[in-house]
């Protein structure tokens, strides 16, 4: 049972990653903030800023 959590508590982390809701977690305590429209927000604009910045390959 216990391994079924731990395989479970490790699936649920990997998604959060996929999907940014760990970067966004990041981005509040970073910033002291909370969650709101307005903080989600400028969370999407540094994420836009940030791939700009990344060289392209190809």
């Amino acid at each position: 049972m216990m391994r079924l959590r731990q395989i479970a508590t490790t699936l649920m982390a990997a998604l959060r990653e996929i999907f940014d809701e760990s970067a966004y977690m990041r981005f509040l305590s970073r910033n002291q903030i909370c969650s709101s429209p307005r903080a989600y927000a400028a969370f999407l604009r540094e994420q836009e800023n940030a791939k700009a910045r990344r060289p392209k390959c190809c």
